[in-house]
């Protein structure tokens, strides 16, 4: 059981609750305590609020808006084998062969937007861009000549850069599609919104290489002296290139200032589209040497198994379930004590409310004093599983005691399923985290499923979360409500309440797929109660940033590493002749800060 901070506005409508009228989920953070001593817990903000943040300029929103495609290019098998040092000197020079193609276009691209724009000051910024574009064909041409390439000879334009260089040229010539006036440049301020469209559609380019060169700069392996691609590393990631990418931007803000919304869609249009392109950029990029990403690009369906298990509350979810299933109870609860007489006798919704707040803060003062005794005194150098599960048994004794002192409160008797099937329709989960599960289970050449291990009191909820999400495919293992008719009688039938618990689901699992195949499983999850099937998982993937997760994680010995950093070095060590095969119990846990991460590394673009 998780009881943690109940966030505001978890459900994304409740117009069609039976019995409920309103739900007031602000109303209840006071009441709430956490349920899990996540003290410091912080939830990622979506995406799409952040996109209405006043202060950001337009091109900011954008980046943020766009995160996901950004993580996919970083990602992709190229980047990771560039940042290694390890990427094929062969792969290299046809990608500078190409990127020469994107440099010009670029170059003109600055030309033209230079000729649209009607003030002088942008003008001189358009026209410093495009010298510091005419700079780094120079630094293309020093790494020709270091390597005595003849790019006339040696490569021709690949389609995926005749792509974009022509969807580049077309935008700052005025040949936009869609676009109601497009080729139409009677005036100067028609001009000018030709400029704003050209930068719109530079930007997330300028943007995402400043992205990757900063990321990669500081990974310890690119401050090797080594390194072969020192220089292509250093340009990026320095603070002339970081200036220019802002430059750019801070122009493409002042030029859409005056556009109307329908205009500034447009440009959110480019701007998306020269993302994709730039990912379809880096896919397209030959590679002579076996890469360990994506995950699933070795998978053999015919005799390989893919088996992902994932975490319900706070991994895919932006609250915890038992917040939503005591809130419900609360608001429809009676609130007097003139109950019919077929009504199921149920506590009065003031009384539930402070119950509830009762056993939350019990919880979590026992659940801090149970984590501080089952830490060891010093931090272990060496990963030691064994002590952590000895550890961690004393957890789920104390995780069944307070589940029985909710189903003893009363707290969760008289709850409706169809209220229960309401709210997970409209819970709201982790942004990218229904994508993932879609490509994985629609895939029928896949061989994969998906499991979810569950602390939630209701299984029904999940269940219908999914469902609502066209994910009937998901296998959820969760502890399940006891029902009269429809109504809930305060019990629960407890199948996973512990750490210990649900390793023991994950080996049940496993077993019953017992088969000829070779398996691959990967977890996902984001605390505690987490930490055995993540270690157990041949990879464990850690979402969020959970204090209690890591620091009784480390303190028996377990790494957490950043996962781009890890997969890196990973493939910088596979190139150099050793294994890439993942493996449970290495004491590695791998980091992320989104699900686009877990998509781009298993399932890639």
């Amino acid at each position: 059981m998780r009881m943690r901070w109940l966030l505001p506005n978890p459900i994304k409508t409740l117009p069609n609750f039976n019995n409920i009228r309103s739900i007031s989920f602000q109303s209840f953070v006071p009441h709430s305590l956490s349920f899990s001593s996540r003290s410091s817990f912080r939830i990622r903000i979506q995406m799409a609020a952040i996109h209405h943040h006043s202060e950001a300029g337009l091109a900011k929103r954008f980046w943020i808006k766009f995160n996901r495609e950004s993580i996919f290019a970083l990602f992709t098998p190229f980047v990771i084998s560039l940042a290694s040092g390890n990427l094929k000197t062969d792969s290299f020079r046809h990608y500078i062969a190409q990127d020469v193609h994107f440099l010009r276009s670029f170059a003109k691209a600055y030309e033209l937007a230079e000729e649209c724009a009607d003030d002088d000051d942008d003008k001189l910024g358009l026209s410093q861009l495009r010298k510091e574009v005419l700079e780094e064909l120079k630094l293309h041409d020093s790494l020709v000549k270091e390597w005595g390439l003849d790019l006339a000879k040696e490569h021709g334009i690949s389609s995926a850069t005749v792509k974009y260089t022509d969807f580049l040229l077309a935008t700052a010539s005025g040949k936009i599609e869609g676009l109601k006036s497009s080729g139409k440049l009677a005036t100067p301020f028609e001009k000018t919104k030709i400029a704003a469209y050209t930068l719109g559609a530079m930007s997330p380019c300028m943007r995402l290489y400043a992205y990757l060169g900063e990321k990669i700069k500081k990974l310890p392996v690119s401050n090797e002296s080594t390194h072969p691609y020192s220089k292509w590393i250093d340009n990026y990631s320095s603070d002339g290139f970081q200036a220019s990418a802002l430059q750019t931007e801070d122009l493409l803000d002042k030029l859409s200032i005056s556009l109307t919304g329908e205009e500034l869609d447009v440009i959110e249009k480019l701007y998306y589209q020269a993302m994709k392109l730039e990912i379809d950029f880096f896919t397209a990029q030959p590679l002579f040497q076996p890469t360990i990403v994506p995950l699933t690009k070795g998978h053999h369906p015919e005799k390989d198994h893919l088996m992902i298990f994932s975490d319900f509350d706070l991994t895919c979810t932006v609250v915890d379930s038992s917040a939503i299933l005591a809130e419900i109870a609360i608001v429809t609860a009676p609130k007097s004590d003139n109950q019919s007489e077929d009504q199921t006798a149920r506590m009065l919704s003031s009384d539930l409310r402070n119950t509830w707040g009762f056993l939350s803060k019990q919880y979590t003062e026992e659940y801090e004093q149970c984590i501080e005794s089952i830490m060891p005194a010093d931090r272990l150098e060496v990963f030691d599983y064994k002590g952590l599960s000895k550890a961690l048994e004393q957890l789920s004794k104390f995780e069944n005691s307070a589940n029985n002192r909710v189903v003893e409160s009363g707290v969760l008797k008289g709850i409706n399923i169809e209220d229960i099937k309401r709210a997970g329709e409209r819970l709201i989960l982790q942004d990218g985290c229904t994508d993932f599960f879609k490509k994985v289970v629609k895939n029928e050449n896949l061989n994969a499923n998906v499991h979810v291990l569950s602390y939630c009191w209701c299984g029904d909820l999940i269940r219908s979360v999914f469902s609502s999400a066209d994910l009937n495919e998901m296998d959820i293992h969760a502890n399940e409500f006891c029902y009269e008719g429809s109504v809930s009688t305060g019990d629960i039938v407890k199948k996973v309440e512990s750490p210990i618990d649900k390793v023991q689901a994950f080996h049940n699992i496993l077993k019953s797929r017992n088969n000829d195949k070779k398996k691959l499983t990967i977890y996902i999850g984001d605390s505690v109660g987490d930490l055995l099937c993540l270690l157990e998982a041949d990879v464990g993937i850690v979402v969020g940033s959970s204090s209690s997760l890591r620091t009784i994680g480390t303190q028996f010995g377990v790494s957490f590493v950043p996962l781009f950093s890890g997969l890196v070095k990973k493939q910088k060590e596979y190139n150099e002749g050793s294994s890439s095969h993942w493996k449970g119990l290495s004491g590695i846990l791998y980091t992320v800060s989104s699900w686009a991460e877990v998509h781009a590394f298993v399932l890639g673009c």
